[in-house]
């Protein structure tokens, strides 16, 4: 099966979700379609990134692909390729976001034992409760730089996770913490602005209107060492073990892996 074919079908396999977690489970689907994400055809790597894309809508999946081989170097080197179409490289940018969502986390709070610093939401937590906000300018990692320093100086803020492409922020905070707060730490940086999300009787999601003057916010006094994305471990790591072999050397096992998988796995 030729590169166009194989990636035609898979991502007509994603789209259906009952045909994901197969897709997911295989090592020769997911190897291959980050071969395919180098790909010279644009037209193949836009393909490749469709499927991933179907694929993220599991929030499971996501935490398998991100930790594929070169899969998240792949997707940065489509960023900053200069042979592929524009909407190609946002693509890549929002697949690469939705898969970075499940390690966006960080808890300002430590506790007493300074030994095994706590980074993640815990059980412990139980008394916490959960904001979710949509937060207007999100829109790339500058702003939510910005969004994390604004909420890690936020007293009673316990953790938060990022999904930028949904331009939403969900933060565990102290129960008496007010959710006005967090909006007005948020309008301090001049260039964003929160709203808090809720369902209403209807299930529907709705924003809540923002407060038209700002509350005082109870700052942190001083905040703990955090580790930076950019000086995070997990990106050398994928840079250092990203495949050495040509696509040509890779390329035509993988095709024949896959071709043996798409037609002993599913029917169409």
């Amino acid at each position: 099966m030729d590169p166009v074919s194989v990636v035609s079908h898979l991502r007509s396999l994603a789209a259906e979700p009952r045909n994901r977690a197969g897709i997911v489970s295989d090592k020769s689907c997911l190897a291959g379609l980050i071969l395919l994400l180098s790909h010279q055809d644009g037209a193949v790597v836009e393909g490749a990134l469709q499927t991933i894309r179907y694929l993220c809508e599991n929030t499971n999946h996501c935490e398998i692909m991100r930790r594929e081989l070169g899969m998240m170097v792949s997707l940065e080197n489509i960023r900053n390729r200069g042979d592929v179409d524009n909407h190609i490289k946002l693509l890549a940018q929002t697949v690469y976001m939705l898969l970075s969502a499940s390690v966006q986390m960080y808890t300002p709070e430590q506790k007493s034992n300074k030994s095994k610093p706590q980074f993640f939401i815990t059980s412990s937590n139980k008394r916490a409760k959960t904001i979710t906000l949509h937060i207007h300018g999100l829109d790339n990692l500058d702003r939510k730089s910005l969004c994390e320093e604004a909420l890690l100086k936020v007293k009673g803020v316990i953790s938060f996770t990022f999904q930028i492409a949904l331009r939403r922020c969900t933060v565990r905070v102290k129960p008496e913490l007010a959710t006005e707060c967090l909006t007005s730490a948020i309008a301090e940086t001049k260039v964003l602005k929160a709203q808090q999300v809720i369902k209403n009787e209807s299930g529907n999601e709705v924003y809540l209107p923002m407060p038209s003057e700002s509350v005082p916010v109870e700052k942190n006094s001083c905040l703990p060492d955090y580790l930076p994305e950019e000086e995070s471990p997990q990106k050398d790591v994928e840079k250092a073990l990203a495949r050495p072999a040509s696509k040509e050397e890779n390329s035509g096992s993988w095709f024949n892996a896959a071709a043996n998988f798409l037609s002993k796995t599913f029917y169409w």
